[in-house]
């Protein structure tokens, strides 16, 4: 049965171990983190899949924010590895797709948030001086902290929107040998010279520099 509909209860004290992994990757527990993070463990669960070892889960994601480190942690798409796509649209948008069956599920946010935790009166407080800039850096932490709890205990169609979508697989990441730049000399992938039209192959600075 999916959990998406069940209740996430996770006390302060007890987050989850992959959770804690994301925080000590990315530095500290946020909002965004946890986004990432719900968006994973459902890809992981609505797919079928494992930790990407490769490059056998791809994810799109159309933001560059803090939710992309969870999405590495969790999934292992990686831009290193080039199966982590980024298209900063600034949506809070993420398409995770199963090579291997070539299926693909798009997630993105519903709406506005709305907090729905057990500390109400504190965190409109939080949200008010937030909102008015003047938020000191203790109550920036503790806004963080109850946000973050509070998502994690919402069920994930409260939170996210989950359709079924047809993508074209993208291509593995490209292999290629070094080759040294006519002009700086530094070593560089072949297939991202520039032909400088005098013979020479430069590195895209170079070629820039030209121009």
């Amino acid at each position: 049965m999916n959990d998406s509909n069940h209740k996430r209860s996770v006390p302060n004290h007890e987050l989850p171990e992959d959770l804690k992994r994301c925080i000590s990757f990315h530095g500290h527990l946020c909002p965004g983190l946890v986004y990432g993070y719900l968006v994973a463990k459902e890809a992981i669960q609505l797919l079928g899949v494992h930790r990407s070892q490769d490059e056998e889960v791809v994810a799109i994601s159309e933001n560059d924010t803090c939710a992309v480190d969870a999405l590495q942690v969790v999934l292992g798409t990686t831009v290193g590895k080039g199966n982590l796509i980024i298209k900063d649209y600034g949506k809070n948008a993420f398409t995770v797709l199963n090579r291997t069956d070539k299926q693909a599920f798009r997630f993105s946010r519903k709406g506005y948030y709305q907090y729905e935790g057990e500390h109400q009166e504190e965190f409109n407080k939080l949200e008010a001086a937030f909102a008015a800039g003047d938020a000191t850096t203790k109550q920036q932490i503790r806004h963080k902290l109850l946000k973050s709890l509070d998502l994690l205990a919402k069920p994930f169609d409260a939170v996210f929107n989950t359709k079924a979508v047809k993508i074209p697989v993208p291509p593995y990441a490209p292999l290629a040998r070094s080759e040294a730049c006519a002009q700086c000399g530094e070593m560089t992938m072949s297939t991202r010279m520039v032909d400088a039209g005098d013979g020479k192959r430069l590195c895209v600075p170079c070629a820039e520099s030209r121009s």
